[in-house]
Formats: C-alpha cells, sequence, structure tokens
C-alpha cells in the first residue's frame, strides 16, 4: 500500500486506478481501526503513547490521508433532523467500540478512539489518535492526527492543532495521564510530557517560550512540556520600536509530586499551586 500511495502522490492521475482507490480507502481505515498511526513513539511499543522521547511520522500515512479528500464525493449525512454536506462520513458504532458520545460530539472516519473515551459534544478530526480512558470535554477539538496519550483530561474549550501539511511535519502529542486545562491551546507540534499540567488559557505553539521557573535560574525550552511540569501562562518583556511589551510565553512553576498517586497528584498539584483550570 505504501507504494501505490507513493506513486500516486507523485502523479494524481493515478488516483482513478482503483487499486490505488482501496489502497487509501484501507489505510484510512486501519487509521479509524487503531491499527495504523500517522506518528508513533520509536521505543519500539507501537500502540502506545507513553514515550516521551522521539517519535516517528510515518509521512505516507499522512499523504494517504491527504489522497482521501480528493477521492472522495460530498454527499449529505444525516442524523435526525441534524443534516451535514461533506466528503468524510462520521464514525459510527460506538457502543461496540466501547466509547462514550454525548450529544453533539463528532469524530469523523479514520479518526481511532479507543475503549473507555468520553467525547462530551467535542470535535475530533481524521487521523487523531485518542488513547483509552481520555476525555474530551465540551466544546474542545482534537485536531488532524493529533496524538492523546492515556487517561488524558481535554478540558473545555481546549484546542488541540491539527497537521496535515507539510507531511513530515510532526503532529501534537499529548503524554498519557496529562491534564489540560479550560481553553489551553497547543499546536503547531507541541509535544506535552506524560501527566503535565497545564493550566487554563496556556497556549503553547512551536515558537512559544516555555521556562521554567521552579529552580534559582530560569530554563528555556521550545516545543516541550517535560513529564510531570505544571505550567501556567506567563508574559516576557520585549522591546518594540514603539516600545517595550510583554509578550506571552509559558511558565513551568513546578511538579506533580512522585508521593501520591496520579488523581491525588492532580488534585494537591492544582491547590499547591493555585493553578486554573
Amino acid at each position: 500500500m505504501q507504494e501505490l500511495i507513493e506513486k500516486a502522490w507523485a502523479d494524481r492521475s493515478l488516483l482513478k486506478d482503483p487499486e490505488v482507490i482501496r489502497a487509501i480507502e484501507t489505510v484510512v481505515g486501519q487509521l479509524d481501526r487503531g491499527e495504523l498511526r500517522v506518528a508513533e513513539p520509536t521505543d519500539g511499543i507501537p500502540g502506545q503513547a507513553r514515550n516521551d522521547g522521539a517519535w516517528k511520522v510515518n509521512e505516507w500515512v499522512k499523504k494517504a490521508v491527504l489522497l482521501y479528500f480528493p477521492i472522495r464525493k460530498m454527499e449529505v449525512l444525516e442524523a435526525g433532523p441534524l443534516e451535514w454536506h461533506d466528503k468524510i462520513p462520521l464514525k459510527h458504532d460506538y457502543a461496540k467500540l466501547g466509547v462514550r458520545v454525548v450529544p453533539h460530539a463528532i469524530a469523523r472516519h479514520g479518526s481511532y478512539l479507543a475503549p473507555g473515551v468520553i467525547l462530551m459534544p467535542s470535535y475530533v478530526n481524521i487521523g487523531a489518535y485518542v488513547d483509552e480512558g481520555s476525555m474530551v470535554d465540551t466544546w474542545a477539538t482534537v485536531g488532524s492526527c493529533a496524538q492523546i496519550g492515556k487517561g488524558v483530561h481535554l478540558s473545555g474549550g481546549v484546542g488541540i492543532g491539527g497537521v496535515l501539511e507539510p507531511v513530515q511535519a510532526a503532529p501534537v502529542i499529548i503524554g498519557d495521564g496529562a491534564f489540560i486545562g479550560s481553553r489551553a491551546i497547543v499546536v503547531e507540534g507541541v509535544h506535552v510530557g506524560r501527566e503535565a499540567v497545564l493550566g487554563a488559557n496556556v497556549v503553547l505553539t512551536a515558537s512559544t517560550r516555555i521556562i521554567d521557573v521552579a529552580g534559582p535560574e530560569p530554563k528555556e525550552m521550545k516545543g516541550y512540556v517535560p513529564p510531570r511540569s505544571v505550567v501556567i501562562p506567563g508574559t516576557v518583556p520585549k522591546r518594540f520600536p514603539a516600545g517595550e511589551y510583554g509578550v506571552p510565553c509559558a511558565l513551568i512553576i513546578g511538579q506533580r509530586k512522585e508521593s501520591t498517586d496520579r488523581k491525588t497528584s492532580l488534585n494537591e498539584v492544582l491547590r499547591e499551586f493555585d493553578v486554573a483550570v
């Protein structure tokens, strides 16, 4: 399938070939069932999101997702009195999948929802992977190809960015047990480590300065939040021609404690650091 998709990517006239069409549809179907992933940890354990190191982007799988759009035709989708007009069908058979879906949650075909996932009224796009026991809370969005680990809580209004192009771009990765506070935004391939806590309104882009201020000296990084970090919004001064102004950054103010289990640790750390969620 990879060879067929690579050829079709280079020559779009092949999208009329039934064999190519079958290959694209098969890949999207495997994404839908969690048998393939757009990205996976390089620790040799496919299907796990516990790795806090490097991730491999399966570019040919992203190409298959992109090629899925031109081979699809617009159609009317109906659910009772509700109607949509789109190319991508919606997921179905939630009871069989062991997934709880509250009206008006929507997940597109080609996204994977593991058993125990809960979707409040929210949106999960094609290519995304949401692992066991995670909650996508009200009005939260999980963008194309985003990778959400086990036991993650995406609070109300959270925006997890999607990425399809360029095909080599890494998707957003949220590690196991992370808690993403209300209205937080994580985009442009940022990797949030396992059990990290993002407070409300934290915005992380590839260029956002993430500054660890928990020690005697600040430590700065970009694109990555270390495991178990507690993060809040902050500002740093920057001089412009018109004067000096504060620009957004993210501040790591502490760590979740090892001495308690995950749930207790989360409640304790929110109280200790007075983090809004």
